[in-house]
């Protein structure tokens, strides 16, 4: 049984009692990684619902799932608290890790708003030791980043040691290379400055080889650092092989989170040419923490 209640133009649909998991996503240890909310049974759940349930949680994201409409294995709305996304990385690995455990599956196929993600499993190894999950990102679009100088500005940084660019797969990342991890973990951005930007996902990085560190800024987003950001993590890889920092194909592992207390490891690997991007990938690993039911009455 369901009611509406509302007030001021809004509207929210109350659907009794429903399941939810709490999962840290890119990582293997417990209250570390990327925090994620899937609510698994959100079929009777309408839009201004799920907007409501994802701003109580409070995690950069939430994840609602659904039937699937175009031969997944279920479809997936992704919401930050202030809106919808289209695409992100560790919601859609989390959620892929619990629809697999839920489901007993090997591979799940989510449907997101910017197409089909495929999401592959490996053996676990142990008890304490997840399997490592592998999806399919969509390819992003490149364009150079009109805005470098206010946004250097806003970093703190003097110089980058790659071209700035914007890679879009759903949000906007920008990728900004820098010198050296020492000049990553000691950023102090100016996150009003930042804000003031627009929707954007930062990402400034250094390392070489397959060992690299990261840091992501999107206050404009509500989010002033997050600790693990799968769908960043593709367009760093992808930046990196472009430039030539990279072989196409090399699996890279990339650091985040340490500064906020929230350590995670990504992996991310892409293929193609300086022409055309032909895959890209990104892989980690997914802890459960908690089970329950919000009831609203």
């Amino acid at each position: 049984m369901s009611r509406v209640y509302g007030g001021g133009g809004r509207c929210v649909i109350v659907v009794g009692s429903f399941p939810f998991v709490v999962c840290d996503v890119f990582t293997d240890r417990p209250l570390t990684g990327n925090q994620l909310a899937v609510f698994t049974e959100a079929q009777n759940l309408d839009d201004a619902t799920m907007q409501a349930l994802a701003r109580e949680v409070n995690f950069s994201e939430s994840t609602f799932v659904l039937p699937p409409r175009s031969g997944g294995d279920a479809r997936i709305r992704i919401f930050t608290p202030r809106r919808e996304l289209p695409f992100a990385g560790h919601p859609t690995l989390g959620s892929a890790f619990v629809l697999a455990e839920l489901r007993k599956r090997d591979q799940i196929v989510l449907e997101t708003e910017m197409g089909h993600v495929p999401v592959a499993f490996g053996e676990q190894k142990s008890r304490s030791r997840p399997a490592v999950g592998w999806m399919r990102q969509p390819t992003p679009t490149i364009t150079p980043f009109m805005n470098e100088g206010p946004l250097l500005d806003a970093l703190g940084i003097r110089a980058t040691s790659l071209p700035v660019e914007e890679y879009d797969n759903g949000p906007r990342h920008v990728c900004v290379a820098v010198d050296s991890v020492e000049t990553v973990a000691g950023l102090r951005p100016d996150m009003a400055r930042l804000a003031e930007l627009g929707s954007l996902c930062v990402s400034v990085f250094a390392g070489h080889g397959a060992a690299w560190k990261t840091r992501m800024f999107a206050p404009g987003e509500g989010i002033p650092e997050d600790p693990a950001t799968g769908s960043a993590a593709g367009p760093i890889a992808v930046h990196l092989a472009r430039h030539g920092r990279i072989p196409y194909g090399l699996q890279i592992a990339i650091d985040q989170g340490a500064e906020i207390g929230r350590p995670s490891k990504l992996y991310a690997s892409c293929t193609g040419t300086a022409e055309r991007i032909y895959t890209v990938e990104v892989g980690g690993s997914c802890v459960v923490v908690a089970r329950g039911t919000f009831t609203l009455p």
